[in-house]
């Protein structure tokens, strides 16, 4: 499953990163894209990054928006949930209340914004590498994953663990769902005409 630089693609697809300020969205969606990491100040908004990859012989071009999780941009970011093939929601493993407010917060987003019925979602469990000062166990979020139907995994930006596996795991399961298949192959066209304004894409944690 290599990268590539090429601008030629058969599928595009819409991805869609969630989740409370500070649980590292931007430094998984930087290590993921550059493979590199930084701790970044939170997203003002909505930023975009754009990955190519080549999965199981066919060239992808993935359009991932990376929201703020503070809530006076909530706003601001529902309208991205609109088309997103692929919802990533992500907390931090050594802070609690990120990982009660996917269930008491964001999923209930899912629920009131997006606009696929079979939208693929993906649980992230973020900083592994502070093993030590975890607070969230694997079974909880197992257990939250199987409830909410969503693909689960853990990483860390940082030592870049299991990021790459994230995505293409993701991208595997729409690959694999006909409907989301046949909407990234038409929509090429089209899906950035949601694109921010400039003033809205500052990079975040």
């Amino acid at each position: 499953m290599d990268s590539s630089s090429s601008p030629e693609f058969e599928y595009l697809f819409k991805l869609l990163m969630i989740g409370d300020s500070g649980v590292g969205k931007s430094s998984l969606l930087l290590s993921f894209t550059s493979d590199s990491f930084e701790d970044l100040s939170p997203t003002i908004g909505v930023d975009f990054k754009v990955k190519y990859l080549n999965i199981e012989g066919k060239r992808l071009k993935l359009a991932i928006w990376d929201t703020a999780g503070q809530e006076r941009f909530r706003t601001l970011t529902s309208s991205y949930y609109r088309g997103a093939q692929g919802i990533i929601m992500v907390y931090d493993v050594t802070r609690r209340e990120s990982f009660t407010n996917l269930a008491e917060i964001w999923s209930k987003e899912i629920e009131l914004y997006s606009t696929n019925l079979e939208c693929i979602k993906m649980l992230v469990g973020n900083k592994v590498d502070k093993e030590g000062d975890r607070v969230v166990t694997k079974k909880e979020a197992v257990d939250f994953a199987r409830e909410c139907g969503c693909l689960f995994i853990e990483c860390s930006a940082k030592t870049r663990v299991n990021i790459q596996q994230c995505f293409e795991e993701l991208v595997l399961k729409i690959l694999d769902t006909p409907s989301l298949l046949a909407e990234g192959a038409k929509s090429k066209r089209n899906i950035f005409k949601d694109k921010p304004a400039n003033n809205a894409t500052t990079s975040c944690c």
